[in-house]
C-alpha cells in the first residue's frame, strides 16, 4: 500500500536525484551501467550481498568503477539500486540507492569538495535559499563550515582510547556505534577522516603516516550518510587484503567470495584517484526531515519481515 506521505516526498525525490547528476554532469562526469548481478563481489566483513542463482546482487558498484576508471574514463558515477542481506531497520533497506564517483589523477580530499557541492546543491533544489535544514528537530547549517574530526581525535573524546595506536577491531566497531556516532555534533556536517589502515581494505595509506588510511565518512544530523577513499591502486596490496578478509568472514561464520581476478588485473593500470560512496534514501531522509526510510521509499518489505 502506497502511503498519503509517499505521494508528497517522492516527487521531492526525483528532484534530489534529478540534482545529484546535473551537478555531475556539469563537472563532465559520466554516468556509467554496471551489472546489478556480479559473480565476485568484496570480501567485506558484516556485508552480505544477497545470492543470485551462482551469482550475487551487489552490494557496490565499486570493482566494475574502477575497471573503468583503469580503462581510461577520468570522471564516472552510478546511480542505481545495491542490497544487503539482513538489513532492515529505519536506516536501512535490503534494497537502496546508491551515488557512487570517482575522479582520475585526484584525492580523497577532492571528492570531499564533491560531497559539499552535492548535498548542498541538493538542499537548495528543495529550499531555494542557503539556510539551515531541519532535521527531527535539529537545525543543521549546510552552508558553513563542515567540521573534521580525525578518527583518531574522535575515539580519544568520546571513546578514550587510540585506535591508531591499539587497534582492537571489535572493540572499535562496537565503540563506533554506541560511544562515538552519538556524540557526534547535530547542527553542522562533521567529517570523520583518517581511519586507522585495518578499517579501511580498498583505501591507501597516508604517505606520511602507514597507521593509517586515506578514509573518510560524513554524518548529517547523526546519520552516516558517505564513505569514501584515496583508492588503492597496488594489486598485490590489495590481493593480500583480500585474502585477509576472506579469511575474517571465513572466521565469522560468514560465506566468503572467489576474488574478483579481472579487477585485480585491471588496478595496476588504474590511475591515482579519489572516489566516494553516497547513500541517496539516506540523503532524502535529511532533507525532507523523514526519520526512517519509509518515508523516502516505496514498497519496502515490514520491518522483520520476508525480502
Amino acid at each position: 500500500m502506497i502511503s498519503p506521505l509517499l505521494l508528497e516526498t517522492l516527487p521531492h525525490r526525483c528532484h534530489i536525484l534529478a540534482t545529484l547528476r546535473e551537478t555531475l554532469d556539469r563537472q563532465d562526469f559520466v554516468e556509467v551501467e554496471t551489472p546489478v548481478r556480479i559473480p565476485a563481489p568484496a570480501n567485506e566483513p558484516h556485508i552480505r550481498p544477497p545470492a543470485s542463482g551462482r551469482a550475487f546482487l551487489r552490494a557496490s558498484p565499486e570493482l566494475q568503477m574502477k575497471q573503468l576508471l583503469a580503462a581510461g574514463l577520468p570522471r564516472i558515477y552510478s546511480l542505481g539500486p545495491c542490497f544487503r542481506e539482513g538489513e532492515r531497520g529505519a536506516r536501512h533497506a535490503p534494497e537502496f540507492t546508491m551515488l557512487e564517483w570517482y575522479r582520475a589523477h585526484a584525492g580523497y580530499r577532492d571528492v570531499l569538495a564533491d560531497a559539499v557541492t552535492l548535498v548542498r546543491r541538493a538542499a537548495l533544489r528543495l529550499h531555494a535559499e542557503p539556510a539551515p535544514i531541519v532535521y527531527q528537530g535539529n537545525a543543521i547549517d549546510l552552508f558553513g563550515p563542515w567540521e573534521e574530526l580525525t578518527v583518531r581525535e574522535a575515539f580519544r573524546r568520546y571513546a578514550g582510547w587510540d585506535p591508531v595506536a591499539d587497534f582492537d577491531a571489535e572493540r572499535f566497531d562496537t565503540d563506533m556505534a554506541l560511544a562515538v556516532e552519538p556524540a557526534l555534533p547535530r547542527d553542522r556536517p562533521v567529517v570523520l577522516i583518517d581511519y586507522p589502515a585495518q578499517a579501511a581494505s580498498l583505501s591507501r595509506l597516508r604517505p606520511d603516516d602507514a597507521r593509517v588510511a586515506e578514509r573518510w565518512e560524513l554524518y548529517l544530523g547523526g546519520i552516516e550518510l558517505a564513505n569514501a577513499f584515496g583508492e588503492l591502486t597496488d594489486p598485490t596490496e590489495q590481493r593480500a587484503r583480500f585474502e585477509a578478509a576472506r579469511a575474517e568472514k571465513i572466521a565469522l561464520g560468514e560465506t566468503p567470495f572467489a576474488l574478483d581476478e579481472d579487477f585485480l588485473r585491471a588496478l595496476a593500470a588504474m590511475p591515482p584517484s579519489g572516489g566516494a560512496a553516497l547513500g541517496v534514501d539516506r540523503l532524502c531522509m535529511v532533507l525532507l526531515d523523514q526519520a526512517e526510510i519509509d518515508g523516502v521509499r516505496a514498497f519496502l518489505p515490514p520491518v522483520g519481515g520476508l525480502w
